[in-house]
């Protein structure tokens, strides 16, 4: 399937002048000639570079890859239709609505934006990190990465150490039983799925712990659970886990708030100002949650 570059170019162009800065958390500023996006915020939100995306405009870039335009289509707050002829104008085909994309729909991303002071996460059925707000940026940077294969939880939590430093050591056997038995629930969901079928692959290749799981047959699909996170700064954290299932089916947007009668509320008030002081808003994927 050819490219289109010259539509390419004019889509992304007019999709960009739509969007408003204050619509993704940027701050419009007295001197903005532009209503909308400026070609250097639409690569910084998307994860590219200025150059590169400025060559998508001008018509003379390379053909974007898949994780690419998802990138975009997030950046630019596209519905699902807009995000499917983006793909057709690149030269890819749309990607299927229930093999979890990456796609987050403007809707999830208006309401992760009206959620400053509550931790919120938007979550595919298998892990992967889609998008957050700020706060749980602060919360959980430095856990995970952003990166295509970097932003799955259950494959972190199988094969890199590190991520379970900041959970304490009593409960490490319990979030691993919770994320294989969340995990077989949406690999069975979804059938002959690829997606699910390489993940699955990666980890039993990878984990031993993982493999005695899975041959346990355990299966639950994860709504509510009691958390608790050891902060850097702020010390131990207790956390509910909220899962709220979107329309789509295969996204999970993730609402993390304190308790009541502790003093965690307090404490995420104060992550707000030193967090995301350390942690500014990059973009708008990825990051980890248990």
């Amino acid at each position: 399937m050819p490219i289109n570059r010259r539509e390419l170019a004019d889509f992304l162009r007019r999709r960009r002048d739509r969007v408003r800065p204050q619509d993704v958390g940027l701050t419009p500023g007295p001197r903005r000639r532009i209503a909308g996006l400026r070609r250097e915020e639409v690569a910084q939100l998307a994860g590219m570079s200025a150059d590169y995306y400025i060559r998508l405009e001008q018509a003379r870039g390379p053909q974007p890859s898949a994780p690419m335009l998802a990138a975009l289509a997030r950046a630019l707050r596209l519905t699902e239709d807009e995000r499917d002829h983006l793909y057709l104008l690149a030269g890819h085909p749309p990607p299927a609505s229930h093999t979890g994309t990456g796609h987050v729909g403007p809707g999830l991303l208006h309401l992760l934006d009206q959620l400053p002071h509550t931790p919120a996460q938007v979550l595919s059925d298998l892990g992967d990190v889609l998008a957050q707000n700020a706060i749980a940026q602060a919360l959980f940077s430095g856990v995970c990465t952003v990166s295509e294969h970097g932003r799955n939880v259950v494959w972190r939590w199988f094969t890199q150490p590190g991520v379970r430093a900041a959970y304490p050591p009593e409960e490490h056997d319990y979030y691993s039983r919770l994320h294989v038995a969340d995990l077989r629930a949406a690999v069975t969901r979804r059938g002959t799925d690829a997606a699910a079928a390489r993940l699955l692959e990666r980890l039993r290749a990878a984990s031993e712990e993982f493999r005695e799981l899975w041959e346990l047959h355990e299966v639950a699909v994860r709504r509510h659970t009691r958390m608790r996170i050891l902060h850097d700064e702020l010390g131990p954290l207790s956390l509910d886990c909220q899962v709220l299932l979107a329309p789509e089916g295969d996204h999970r947007l993730v609402l993390y708030t304190p308790p009541p009668g502790g003093d965690e509320a307090g404490r995420l008030a104060l992550l707000q100002v030193i967090g995301t002081e350390r942690f500014p808003t990059e973009d708008l994927d990825g990051s980890h949650t248990a």
